[in-house]
């Protein structure tokens, strides 16, 4: 499937494509001529407002065979369990661990990538463009004449079971599990599977992905802009009817028109999706002493207003070399002032070896603590550290945001580990001071107060 696709390298760069059936298919020195080659319409679609900074602006021309204008009208329609009402729900602030997720069973009911889709959590308002949402997605059958556009945001998609062929305007990518994809705002796309299909999708209302800022790291390392990879054009001229769903103020509507929407014959631009393989990622990690922070480790990032805060980052824990001297080697017990959402996507992860499983998840919360579970710490405690591999034929994931999320209702009723919380319990007093009891709580207690005044 791989070796039938063709890709251009690079992150943001500004591509030119053309299906070879059609050739000089791109007009010539400028963007809107008064007759385009083959008699094909000429399309902008903006990633960004037109007066945003050159090397902000994002934006694409696409040439196809009919605009996309061309459709009935767009009706509500139902929007299974996608929502962004964050409103209706109890706060949650304890420390959230999923089961693996059920794909459903084909011969019980067919269920599409976008009928499978599940808000888990989220946060913002996509009136206002701020904010992001988290989801699992499960499927068994492919998005047959239908594709799906998201005026929202961004589609960040981390394939867990299934490879997905994903077909888009600007041509079509294979994406496979420990490989990613995204799939901008207004971008349509259709998803098609060959077997049944798991995920997980982070979406951002703010702005776009961009790679992070390597500051004293260099010029290289963590992922390489030249890994990144953009489909080249590919069109189909089928008429047939096709349903374009719409993704607007997060709910759904539905519109029917008499031909593909996949009918780019060519196109030319900074704004396109991509794909890019996780297993190429440079991982940087301490050599000396300590625990880096785990921002060594992000892949892509979408910034928010605040300098170096994050509305979300997407973050990788690759096999790697673990090699720091007298040091805990694990994650270190934290509370942080982001929210944490994790997923394994292969393997065991070394924190917490029982429980989190491939196509499940976990949620930490602002200022919830969490760390490795108490086998972890003891073992970790006592090894002999010697250089080791970490993570062999493991890959996790996490998504980062500065936003304090909402588990929808749906989330907090699915698949939950209500004993998560267990495997911190044994974890033991260490400390070889004298203890301090009730009583003697009590009888110091004046003292202390004397001692104040």
């Amino acid at each position: 499937m791989e070796k039938e696709l063709e890709y251009m390298c690079g992150f943001g760069n500004d591509f030119a494509s053309e299906d070879p059936r059609c050739p000089e298919s791109l007009p010539k020195g400028q963007n809107n001529p008064q007759k385009c080659p083959y008699g094909l319409y000429a399309e902008q679609l903006s990633g960004t407002a037109f007066t945003a900074p050159r090397e902000a602006n994002k934006r694409s021309w696409l040439y196809r065979i009919r605009p996309s204008v061309l459709h009935k009208p767009l009706k509500p329609t139902d929007k299974g369990f996608i929502t962004d009402d964050w409103t209706s729900v109890e706060p949650n602030p304890n420390q959230l661990r999923w089961h693996p997720f059920d794909i459903p069973k084909k011969s019980e009911k067919k269920v599409d990538f976008v009928e499978g889709l599940h808000t888990i959590c989220g946060a913002g308002d996509t009136r206002s463009r701020n904010g992001l949402s988290i989801y699992i997605y499960v499927c068994n059958s492919s998005m047959d004449n239908k594709c799906l556009y998201n005026s929202d945001g961004d589609f960040l998609i981390v394939p867990q079971k299934g490879t997905l062929m994903v077909t888009t305007e600007f041509g079509k990518m294979s994406v496979e599990p420990q490989e990613i994809c995204v799939i901008q705002q207004g971008m349509r796309f259709s998803v098609d599977i060959s077997e049944e299909s798991r995920g997980y999708v982070l979406e951002v209302y703010s702005g776009h992905f961009t790679l992070p800022y390597l500051g004293p790291i260099g010029a290289n390392g963590l992922a390489n802009p030249r890994d990144f990879l953009t489909p080249k054009a590919w069109y189909e001229d089928l008429t047939v009817e096709y349903t374009v769903i719409a993704k607007f103020q997060g709910h759904l509507f539905r519109a029917i028109q008499d031909h593909s929407p996949f009918d780019v014959v060519a196109w030319h631009g900074n704004y396109a999706p991509f794909k890019y393989d996780l297993r190429k990622f440079m991982a940087i990690n301490t050599v000396t002493f300590d625990h880096p922070d785990p921002s060594i480790f992000t892949v892509l990032t979408c910034q928010s207003t605040k300098p170096g805060v994050a509305v979300a980052d997407f973050v990788i824990f690759p096999p790697r070399w673990g090699v720091a001297e007298h040091t805990f080697r694990p994650p270190y017990y934290h509370r942080n002032c982001m929210s944490e959402f994790m997923g394994l996507i292969t393997g065991t992860y070394e924190a917490k070896e029982e429980g989190f499983r491939p196509g499940g998840a976990t949620l930490h919360s602002i200022m919830t603590p969490h760390g490795p579970d108490a086998d972890c710490f003891e073992k970790a405690s006592n090894a002999d550290l010697k250089p080791g591999r970490v993570a062999d034929g493991t890959l996790a994931f996490m998504f980062e945001s500065s936003f304090s999320m909402t588990v929808t209702k749906w989330g907090n009723e699915t698949k939950v580990d209500d004993q998560y919380y267990m495997c911190w319990q044994p974890l033991k007093k260490h400390f070889p001071g004298g203890s301090t009891t009730q009583e003697d709580s009590e009888h110091t207690a004046p003292k202390r107060k004397q001692r104040r005044k």
